[in-house]
């Protein structure tokens, strides 16, 4: 989308950071597909205590550039596992201690045993517009943006 591919687009927040969309317009928060990205671990896993003592963690996760600057903020020490797929199994077979990944209910985590213990940030799915598109199809895309805020006003 950022080289042209696309006019205009809808995708996640967490999409967007972690693949470096932060150049495209984003004029609309849709509020759907709401979640949030969060640390989780194994129930019986003493993170605030690993956290404290400055051990260094394992974290499976597909959102590395996330969970990199998140840590490094808070001056975690972290080896990332960069993963796809059913991030719950990764503290469960001890191929990492933690994941970082989106949570909607918690019902999966629940499931799997592990508990929510960090929320990094709020995710929804946000409206984006290619910049060229936005100057070269200016009424066009003004009139799709204006469409989409109408009907988010509605809800």
């Amino acid at each position: 989308m950022q080289h042209g591919g696309a006019n205009l687009s809808v995708t996640g927040l967490d999409t967007l950071i972690e693949h470096g969309g932060q150049s495209l317009f984003q004029p609309l928060d849709l509020r759907i597909a709401r979640c949030r990205m969060s640390v989780a671990v194994p129930q019986d896993f003493d993170y605030a205590g690993r956290v404290r003592s400055g051990a260094r963690l394992r974290v499976a996760t597909k959102y590395t550039s996330i969970a990199r600057d998140f840590f490094a903020e808070k001056g975690v020490h972290v080896d990332l596992i960069k993963l796809y797929g059913s991030m719950e199994l990764a503290p469960l077979t001890g191929l990492a201690d933690a994941i970082v990944d989106l949570v909607s209910t918690g019902s999966t985590l629940k499931a799997n045993q592990l508990v929510e213990v960090e929320r990094i940030m709020d995710i929804s799915s946000r409206l984006v517009v290619n910049q060229a598109s936005l100057k070269l199809k200016q009424a066009r895309m003004r009139a799709v943006i204006d469409a989409f805020a109408g009907a988010i006003r509605k809800d």
